[in-house]
């Protein structure tokens, strides 16, 4: 199926712009209430809360967005709750902390019994990759805010780090090499415009879709020591890469190709009609994570011999914050 004319995720109903203004018209109310011990708060990647000892809290918290809606679909429920712990927690080990625990809130028309505890049980699994506690949560009936088999999640992930390990990207600096970390599929971000492009005959092209975000901190944990800065490539895309500091550039020149990546990825670009700086901020296509580091030979070993599958996708260079891309061919800045 091939849809001629392009899809944009404005068109799906998202718009990441607005979105972006709404983050920064709220940053000084919620600046208003932070005490002394907030170091990090609202449009980092975690916020970071000092504690005694030279400990700090890593906070986060997230949800699975419209992917629900495929598994409602599929009456397939076990992958959303890896999803849920994987948009938490791939957060906050961008700091360098360690997942500590997790919180889940799950509210629904009408409680279903074997529906709510597939969906825990993929909670469960995920709180396994992630070497995190599943220690609380919510479950909210609503009836008349949620329709017949309509749920929403929600998730909450708190981890701890040493303020003299913290990775803030202060580290970073110029000619710093990138790496970008394989992703499973598109995670969890974009699936307003996924389901707008799969019809739901197309049950084993849904099933792709399902595949849950991955969960990186098995990795991540083990490379610590060589990153100065850590990215996850969430909603927005490629304009997360700043995130790490933005006082630099992040120049990509090299960008995986098709067959490098999930098939799924192909499908959807040949439906959707997007290309350069629109594709790259709606889908992580095939980069689910990314890393700065001063040591990309030893970085490069180092994931090699984890089994990981990842890319030397480009460098540092003295900027404003952007991404910019530089590779087959194209030519954007996110």
């Amino acid at each position: 199926m091939t849809i001629p004319n392009k899809i944009t995720y404005k068109d799906a109903g998202v718009d990441i712009e607005r979105g972006d203004e709404f983050v920064e018209r709220i940053k000084a109310k919620v600046r208003s209430t932070y005490s002394d011990r907030v170091m990090s708060g609202v449009g980092g990647f975690a916020a970071l809360y000092k504690m005694h000892g030279g400990k700090l809290l890593a906070t986060g918290t997230d949800g699975v967005g419209t992917k629900v809606k495929l598994a409602q679909v599929l009456n397939k429920h076990d992958t959303v709750g890896i999803d849920l712990v994987a948009m938490c927690v791939n957060d906050i080990i961008c700091t360098g902390a360690t997942p500590m625990f997790f919180l889940d809130y799950l509210a629904t028309g009408k409680l279903e019994l074997e529906v709510a505890e597939s969906i825990i049980d993929g909670i469960v699994e995920g709180c396994k990759q992630a070497e995190a506690s599943l220690v609380g949560g919510e479950t909210a009936e609503m009836p008349g805010l949620y329709g017949e088999g309509e749920y929403d999640l929600a998730g909450f992930a708190v981890g701890e780090v040493d303020e003299a390990a913290l990775i803030d990207g202060q580290k970073i600096k110029e000619g710093d090499a990138i790496f970008a970390l394989a992703s499973a599929g598109f995670h969890s971000n974009g699936y307003s415009l996924v389901r707008k492009m799969v019809k739901e005959h197309e049950t084993k092209l849904m099933q792709d879709c399902l595949t849950p975000t991955r969960i990186y901190w098995k990795t991540v944990k083990d490379i610590l020591p060589l990153a100065n800065g850590m990215a996850h490539i969430t909603g927005g895309g490629l304009g997360n890469v700043p995130r790490m500091n933005g006082a630099f550039d992040y120049v990509l020149e090299y960008l995986p190709k098709l067959d490098e990546i999930p098939s799924v990825f192909g499908e959807m670009v040949n439906r959707c009609g997007l290309d350069g700086k629109e594709l790259y901020e709606t889908f992580n296509m095939g980069m689910g994570f990314m890393i700065a580091t001063s040591e990309p030979e030893n970085l490069a070993a180092r994931l090699s011999a984890l089994g990981e599958k990842f890319w030397k996708v480009g460098h540092v260079v003295k900027g404003q914050g952007n991404t910019v891309v530089r590779a087959g061919g194209q030519s954007f800045e996110c």
